[in-house]
This record gives structure tokens, sequence and C-alpha cells, in this order.
């Protein structure tokens, strides 16, 4: 059974570039497929740029073709720190949250192996790399005064139409925040008032007590992928890549939504009134995780010693998703009885299953085209134009269900882009000084709120190197910018939470030739 959400249960990724999870399956689908190329700290340092650059560990990840310019096996270690803040922006009023935590952004081993030049092949290595493509922590909150409308508008505008057998088991809103606020007497069919009113449209005896809105959401997990790959060096000047990849990812969104309602309510003409309840709050989780498999083909060609340039190709990956939901409402009124049974309300509760599908998501292809220019042994500077199309990503079904309408809103609401990274290196005997550039572009076809989703970071790094280990440092920062509606009305007073978030990743890489 798919379950209707009736909120945005989000994971907003400002770290690794990601968009909102879960408002929507079409918003889920892009955050699986918006992910960072991640890699070491000498690769993240420098923008992200790995396509043309070749030996590094990153290489089994991105473009396996890199890995032919190895001479010697190697072993690394990649941790990180983050550090993410999200503000909010709703009905004038600003809130920040911040949330910390430590992470293995890289891990690899490469064994190369030494050919004797018969057939022009020099040698090839085989690298096993494990590489973070998503970071899900982070929280926002916010809280204003809402005097346009309450989320028990939305429960009303989303049972209209159907009669009260809807809330039964196995009935569209049994196990659905609306059905929650049945069970909890905010809305009835307008039948229980007037025996000729229609028994299919709601009212509730709320309005118009409007209330102080305040939201809590709090997101964890991450997006990673195991990676298995060969790169191979015939004659120094060309250098060929296939790699198998084993993804997977975690996320667990929890939200705690709360309507407060004043008492004594000041009514615009003067005149003050009780409200009948005093606070409603409803808690919903989401547990999603997933594994996909995946293949990465590469060349990287030297015409010249001081140039090189790379081209890689990343097949889809096709995820089967576990996806788990529940949430609870409780209501405290202030004794109220309830006309249609005479019951007298104080604390009142329920909540739903835990509804659980499993589904298929199918990825787009990444296409990627780099280029390297070396100062000859005083450093380089490289570029990565990264081609995905969003709109390609598509949903299919384990159980019958229908996910034509969601894999149209995908087609309809998303379009290609062109991620860019720009970074460089200078060397300075054994001491590496780099910077780079990361733009990952609104994925959307046209403004959505009036906000532009693109990602920028900007990084930095340092490394130094000997023969047998080396240790490398980089900074990443990102920000962006994003929205989210906690209930969604068909009216232009649909509130609309405004959200910029800024991220620091600090990480460090040790590794050790052998």
């Amino acid at each position: 059974m798919r379950i209707k959400v009736v909120s945005a249960i989000v994971g907003l990724v400002w770290m690794w570039g990601s968009a909102a999870m879960g408002q929507t399956y079409s918003e889920e689908a892009l955050t699986l497929s918006r992910i960072s190329p991640g890699g070491t700290a000498r690769i993240q340092g420098m923008g992200g740029v790995q396509n043309s650059l070749g030996g590094d560990l990153s290489s089994a990840y991105y473009n396996p073709a890199g890995l032919g310019m190895f001479n010697r096996s190697d072993f690394q270690i990649t941790p990180g720190y983050a550090m993410s803040g999200i503000g909010t922006s709703y009905l004038g009023n600003s809130a920040n949250a911040n949330q910390n935590n430590l992470m293995l952004a890289n891990l690899g081993i490469a064994f190369h192996t030494s050919k004797d030049g018969e057939k022009g092949l020099w040698g090839g290595t085989f690298a096993i790399n494990f590489n973070r493509t998503n970071n899900f922590n982070e929280s926002f909150t916010y809280s204003a005064l809402n005097k346009d409308n309450s989320i028990i508008d939305y429960f009303i505008q989303d049972a209209n139409g159907a009669g009260t057998s809807q809330f039964d088991t196995n009935g569209a809103n049994y196990n659905t925040p609306t059905g929650l606020s049945y069970f909890n007497y905010l809305i009835g069919p307008q039948s229980e008032v007037d025996a000729n009113a229609p028994n299919d449209q709601y009212f509730t005896y709320i309005y118009p007590y409007l209330p102080t809105q305040t939201e809590t959401v709090k997101n964890s997990g991450s997006q990673s992928q195991w990676t298995f790959s060969y790169g191979v060096n015939y004659n120094d000047k060309i250098f060929l890549g296939f790699g198998i990849g084993l993804a997977s990812f975690k996320y667990k969104s929890q939200k705690t939504y709360t309507e407060t309602f004043l008492d004594p309510y000041n009514f615009p003409d003067g005149t003050t009134g009780t409200s009948p309840m005093s606070k409603m709050v409803l808690n919903e989780t989401l547990d999603l995780s997933g594994s996909a498999i995946n293949a990465t083909f590469g060349a990287i060609f030297r015409p010249v010693d001081d140039f090189q340039f790379g081209l890689s190709a990343a097949t889809p990956s096709g995820y089967l998703i576990n996806d788990s939901y529940n949430a609870s409402m409780q209501t405290t009124w202030n004794n109220f009885t309830y006309p249609a049974t005479g019951k007298a309300l104080n604390n009142e509760a329920a909540n739903t299953d835990i509804v659980s599908t499993t589904y298929n998501l199918s990825t787009p292809w990444r296409v990627t085209g780099g280029a390297t220019y070396f100062f000859q042994k005083n450093g380089f500077i490289s570029a990565d134009a990264e081609w995905v199309n969003y709109g390609a990503t598509h949903y299919s079904s384990t159980t019958g269900d229908d996910w034509s309408a969601d894999n149209q809103d995908i087609k309809d609401l998303y379009k290609s882009v062109i991620n860019l990274r720009v970074g460089g290196e200078y060397r300075m005997k054994d001491y590496r000084f780099r910077a780079g550039y990361r733009l990952m572009p609104d994925p959307f076809q046209s403004s959505q709120n009036g906000v532009d989703r693109s990602l920028s970071s900007y990084t930095a790094g340092v490394g130094y190197r000997k023969t047998s280990f080396y240790i490398d440092m980089a900074v990443v920062y990102t920000m962006g910018s994003n929205s989210y509606r906690p209930y969604h009305l068909n009216s232009p007073y649909s509130p609309l939470v405004n959200l910029s978030g800024q991220a620091t990743t600090v990480m460090f890489t040790v590794g050790f030739p052998f």
C-alpha cells in the first residue's frame, strides 16, 4: 500500500548537493539522483575534479581509467566532520538550527601490477573503494502565527468528495494524517450538523480560531557506494577502466508539527471567544532504505605530456527501496462537547499502523568529460562537466501499484543540467596547495516558489607527500536555498517556509603507498 503523506518529510542535503526528500515521490527521486562525486581530501580540496586527473583512489568510483595511472599499490582512509545549518523564514519569523556529525567520506585500497610493456600494456590496477555521495544529517525548525489558515483546512480539503468509509480499514484515508484528524474530532461530515447536508463534504468546529504553527524536522542517514574497478595503462598515453558499483542508502526523518490555539481569541471586530481546542500535535516518522547496482566506464587520453582529457559514463542505479511510515496525533480540548455524539473532549489521540511499501527506482545516466593541463612539475588546473537528466528518473512497482502519475510528475518537473567543477593544485617540494569550485544548477524546469535551488561549493586544501605516506586536508563550504510546505492547499495562501542552508565539511586523508 502506498501512503499519502500530508506534509513534507524533508531531507535537505546542503552538504553533498541534494534536494528535498519525501514531500512527494518526485522529490525523493531527485534526492537519490542528485549526488556528489565525493572523493578523497585531495580531490575535494579541488572542487571534486577527477574525470581527467587520475592517480587517486577516488578514480575507482568516478572514472576508473584513472587507476591506470598508478605505479604503486595504495591504501587510504578519509574521515570527515560536517557542520550544517539551516535558516528558516516563515510568515515574517526567522529561526536557525544546526547539526554536526562525524562521517567516513572515502576509503579505498588499490593493487597495482606492472606489465612488461608487451603490446603496449604498461600496467593495471584493481581497486576497492567506498565513497559517500549524500549526507542526510540535518534539522530545521520554524514557528509563526498563521492568520490565513490551519492544517485543518488541508484535512477538510483532502477528505472532501468521499464519505466516512474513507476512514475505515483499507479506506483511502485510514493510515493518513487526514484519518487521524477525523479520529481526533478535528473534522466531520457536514451531515452531522444538518441532515440535508452532503456526507462527503467536511467541516470543523475549530474555525475561525487560527493557530500558532511550529514544526521541527530532524533527518539522518547517508547514501554511499562500494565500487570494484580495474584500470589499465597503454603506452602511458591511453588509460581505460571499468567498475561495478554497489550503491545503498538509509534515510530517516522525524517531524513534530504543532498548532496552538489562542485562548481567548481576539476577533477583528474587538470581541473575544474561546477555542474549543487548545493544541494539536502531529508526529510523523519515515524510514527509507535501498540498494542498487550500476556500472561505470571511462577513458583518459594523454596526447602530449602537459595535457590530458577524460570521458566517463555511469549507468543508471536500479534501487530496490523499502519504505516505512507511521504517524500519531494528540489533541488537547477545553472540555468541548462534540455535538454529534455528546462526548466531552479533553485529551484525544490516534495513530496509524506501520505502513510498509517496496518499489523500484532507476536513476539517470551520468556522462562526464574533463580536461587537465599540467604546468610541468609545478601543478595543474582541471575542470569537469557532468551531464545528467533528472527527468529520466523513474519508478516501477514490485506489487502492482501504478507509478505513471509520479513518473509523469518527474518528467514535467525536472530537466537536464550540466554540473561544473573546476580546481587546481600548486606544488612546492613535498607540499601541495589546492582550491576549487563546484556548481550544481537548479534541476527544476521552471522556478519553484521563486527559489533558485542551485548549490555552490567553495573548496580549499593542503597536502604533504613522502614516498611512504601522504596526508591531505580539505575544507568544503556549500550553500543553497530551498522551500518547504508543511501542507499544501489549492490556494495562494498555502503556507511556505523559505530555507537557506550552509554546510562546512572538514576532511583528512591519510594514505600509505606500498
